[in-house]
């Protein structure tokens, strides 16, 4: 793959379920000045980025003529590499149920549905694109989510350099799985006590109290916690200030489910009632990343755009 060194290219790769929203996805891509192409084959990807403009969508899904899970994940390794490309992969899912009444109501037929419905077609294509989603950047599960909501969520995550507004974004991740490319700030949150090694809290995370409880008994969290949130709070008005309409905020562990996952829900939560997000009218996401991988859970607002909780 080659790109035009003289520019920066901004490369979202949308795939998913189908019936999750790939298509209005792209739609508000579209809006946002992203030159749009779905369902191309997947041999003509790499003409697609060097003829294209700064920013780019493609859509991808089982319908792709050539479709391979592994060829896109090469694909997508080869774009991050690139020194002037950032490429990012989104991964919209919803409950089966719910895509099974979008089907009837809609009367579409799911392509890999054959004589035994839409359900085992469904699960199929789960199968299928499972290698994507454990690569996905950000996992977006439209079951209980109004286009209203989903649009404000693309704008905030791909609107960089349209508008006025500074959009925050807390992630937890796992160190194995790689640094968050976007991330403008990264905290290590690996020298707390690990709650992995308790036997009855390992197949929880840090959304659950009793996790949460643990990390947070560990005689060195307060201090690293209030320095975390004093550094937020310090570095948010500059960046705005600056005319930052982006910012990532990055907590990191081993597993990405206990301890990272605790430090975000906890500055999600003292962010939803500072005022100081307020004056800057910051929408807040928040991003477990590996619990997102896993199907446990999917982006949500701490503070939604409008500012309403």
């Amino acid at each position: 793959m080659k790109t035009q060194d003289q520019s920066s290219r901004n490369i979202v790769l949308v795939t998913g379920l189908s019936g999750a929203g790939k298509a209005s996805i792209l739609r508000m891509l579209e809006d946002l000045d992203y030159e749009v192409v779905d369902n191309p084959p997947l041999d003509l990807f790499d003409a697609l980025i060097t003829q294209s403009g700064p920013r780019l969508a493609i859509g991808v899904d089982v319908r792709s003529r050539g479709f391979e899970s592994h060829r896109i994940v090469d694909f997508l390794t080869l774009a991050r590499r690139e020194r002037n490309c950032s490429a990012q992969l989104l991964f919209a899912t919803a409950d089966y149920d719910v895509l099974l009444r979008r089907f009837t109501a809609t009367r579409r037929r799911h392509p890999l549905a054959g004589e035994g419905g839409v359900r085992p077609a469904l699960e199929q294509e789960a199968g299928l694109l499972e290698p994507l989603r454990a690569l996905a950047d950000l996992v977006v599960d439209t079951s209980d989510l109004p286009l209203p909501d989903l649009r404000q969520m693309i704008e905030a995550r791909f609107s960089a350099g349209v508008g006025t507004m500074l959009s925050v974004a807390l992630m937890s991740f796992a160190y194995p799985a790689g640094l968050p490319r976007e991330a403008d700030i990264v905290l290590d949150a690996r020298f707390l006590q690990n709650p992995h090694y308790d036997d009855v809290l390992r197949p929880h995370t840090g959304l659950d109290a009793a996790v949460a409880d643990y990390v947070k008994a560990d005689p060195f969290y307060q201090s690293f916690y209030d320095h975390v949130l004093g550094l937020v709070r310090t570095v948010l008005p500059r960046f705005a200030q600056e005319g930052k309409k982006y910012v990532t905020i990055a907590v990191g562990c081993s597993g990405g489910r206990h301890r990272s996952v605790t430090v975000v829900e906890a500055l999600a939560r003292d962010l939803a009632d500072d005022p100081m997000i307020g004056r800057l009218r910051a929408p807040v996401m928040v991003l477990h990343r590996e619990l997102a991988r896993n199907g446990l859970t999917s982006c949500r607002w701490a503070v939604p755009p409008d500012g309403t909780s």
